[in-house]
């Protein structure tokens, strides 16, 4: 094996095998696939697939010849699904209409993409019923949707230009794919090992194209500023948040563009409904389901996530102009419970500033209350973009440059959404992060543990822990949940329990409607202090105290785990130490699975010395 798989069985393997446990050593195992080795780690970080892909489409657009073919194809992809603000789609629409030839939108399901990157039923049912409405809005442009489903993976360019060949294409626009990697071990007799991601799939796409005289144009689309823009005095790319922040600011001060509108799409004659090849397109219909990735709460995953780009709309302005509510925990973001949405003569005064965006400085660490904008699914799959975000801020703050003060809630906002990009940019930067490597090598050996009980407790929500269990309870039946407690769930199974991050990481992904490879990526890293700009290894939550400033009123912890339905104050948070033996055991809650102490005691011992016990 190589050596970075030699390592970290030398960690795992010895008490996998103690265990006798198939369920854990599959999971491993299956994990461990994923990892590069630290030589093939090394050669993606010298030579960035992001960098050869930015030279790949500056070249070809020098090269570009307006050959307009019988039609123009817009392909698109699961995190750009949205007809409004969407650059590729723009640009596709503005070329087919100035050579008068039809707009085709083209969309391939992946399912073996989906099992590489951990996507769950969620995420798949929610980009299906996005596609559903996405066809409906383009149908009446007269402009078709063509969903197709297509194995194996690595033959995709080429299934994606023999359509544009059947149908007479020349050109093929698209957004660049997501930043991310994916290196996995081929199980073969010669042990030999390949890797695929979507930057070289895109890379490929334009070797294959070309070679068939078919241009393809490819879009940064996904982020406010795209990856290698920004960098250090000394011209590297940049690991900590906050000066990277203030390159961002600067750059976005120089380059509004960054954040402006992408112009409206035009719509096909209304003749291409009639003409073939295009005809029989308008009557392929989207799947409801994938093999493999049925959802069994698919109606309460609708009620509570409902798609489309006016559904987003309706969430974000809620966010601007509502104030926050309690008992919302359980709901659509359009719940109309409770609502309070502040008047246009409110909204001009003082009165903006008690919104959930104006208080979002104060609020933003509140889960108990709907205090977040709970955006975030529609914004990983692209349902409303990160530029209309932006530009909604400097609405609400009367201002013509992008603020990032985090003294005001808009502000504060940004600064939020400004971790997106830069999760992004480090993966564009650094490769080896979205590889199943730590960003910091040294903690490559760090000691894991492999209790399946434990994990199990976890990822049930039955540690001992309130804010833990309820947490992972809200994941189980949301898919989702606010970022403060994805940080203290983190943690702790990172540093109370010392499981690998890297489980956590494939878990989330799996359950998220929201899942999005960078921030996941990257907020495991965080938490597990392995990753760029980290929490210190020495700096471990308090799962308690976090529990107090999270969840004061103790309403989060009542919803989702009911057990706990009938306590107050802190026994609320910490029902083991603040309850009698007799009343405690009436609740029918497990104890606490670790005695924190102890176990902080362990993981500082561990990051201190990696591959200690």
């Amino acid at each position: 094996m190589k050596r970075a798989l030699e390592n970290a069985a030398s960690t795992l393997m010895p008490a996998l095998k103690r265990q006798k446990t198939t369920e854990t050593a599959n999971r491993v195992e299956d994990m461990y696939n994923k990892i590069a080795t630290l030589e093939n780690a090394n050669r993606a970080r010298e030579d960035p697939p992001v960098a050869q892909l930015q030279d790949a489409i500056r070249e070809a657009r020098r090269e570009m010849t307006a050959e307009p073919g019988r039609c123009t194809i817009y392909w698109m992809r699961m995190q750009d699904m949205r007809v409004e603000d969407n650059r590729a789609i723009a640009a596709a629409s503005a070329f087919a209409a100035a050579h008068k030839v039809p707009l085709v939108v083209l969309f391939v399901i992946s399912p073996q993409d989906y099992v590489a990157h951990d996507r769950g039923g969620r995420r798949i049912d929610f980009m299906l019923r996005n596609l559903d409405i996405l066809k409906v809005t383009l149908d009446k442009l007269d402009i078709p949707l063509y969903a197709i489903s297509h194995s194996p993976r690595k033959t995709l360019p080429s299934k994606v230009v023999e359509l544009a060949e059947s149908w007479g294409a020349k050109t093929i626009y698209a957004n660049i794919g997501k930043i991310d990697q994916t290196h996995i071990r081929a199980r073969s007799h010669s042990g030999l090992e390949y890797e695929i991601d979507e930057v070289r799939r895109d890379l490929q796409l334009m070797k294959v194209a070309k070679s068939k005289g078919i241009h393809c144009d490819l879009h940064e689309d996904k982020l406010v500023v795209p990856p290698y823009k920004l960098s250090t005095q000394q011209g590297k790319q940049f690991s900590v948040y906050s000066p990277w922040l203030r390159a961002w600011k600067v750059y976005l001060d120089a380059h509004p563009e960054c954040y402006a509108e992408a112009p409206a799409i035009v719509a096909n004659a209304p003749v291409t409904r009639h003409n073939e090849p295009f005809a029989s397109l308008f009557d392929a219909t989207v799947p409801h389901s994938i093999p493999g990735f049925e959802l069994e709460d698919a109606e309460k995953m609708e009620e509570l996530w409902p798609a489309g780009s006016d559904a987003a709309n309706q969430i974000l302005q809620r966010f601007i102009g509502q104030k926050h509510r309690v008992g919302q925990l359980d709901v659509s973001p359009l719940n109309r419970g409770g609502i309070t949405v502040l008047g246009k003569g409110a909204m001009a005064g003082k009165g903006k500033n008690e919104t959930r965006l104006g208080k979002y400085h104060q609020d933003r660490d509140m889960a108990d209350r709907d205090s977040s904008s709970r955006i975030s699914p529609y914004l990983s799959s692209g349902v409303i973009s990160i530029r209309k975000l932006i530009r909604e801020t400097m609405r609400f703050l009367g201002v013509k440059k992008v603020d990032v003060s985090k003294d005001n809630g808009a502000g504060c906002w940004v600064t939020e959404l400004g971790w997106r990009d830069f999760y992004s940019h480090v993966l564009a930067a650094f490769p080896h992060v979205s590889m199943g490597r730590p960003f910091q090598e040294k903690y490559a050996n760090i000691k894991w543990e492999t209790d399946q009980s434990k994990f199990d407790a976890w990822r049930d929500g039955k540690t001992g822990y309130p804010i833990v269990d309820a947490s992972m309870r809200q994941l189980k039946a949301h898919g989702w949940m606010h970022n403060r407690q994805r940080m203290i769930v983190a943690m702790f199974l990172t540093k109370d329990l010392m499981i690998d991050w890297r489980l956590g990481e494939k878990w989330f992904m799996n359950q998220l409607i929201d899942g999005d490879l960078a921030n996941n990526n990257g907020g495991w890293q965080w938490s597990a202090s392995t990753g760029v700009d980290p929490q210190p290894y020495f700096r471990i939550f308090n799962p308690t105290l976090q529990s107090e400033k999270a969840d004061p009123s103790g309403d989060l912890i009542r919803h989702f785990v009911p057990e706990l339905k009938n306590l107050k104050g802190k026994a609320i948070h910490d029902p083991s130490h603040h309850l009698s033996e007799a009343d405690f055991k009436k609740l029918g809650y497990p104890k606490p699975i670790v005695d924190h102490k102890e176990a902080r005691d362990r993981a500082i011992r561990r990051y201190e010395n990696p591959g200690s016990t």
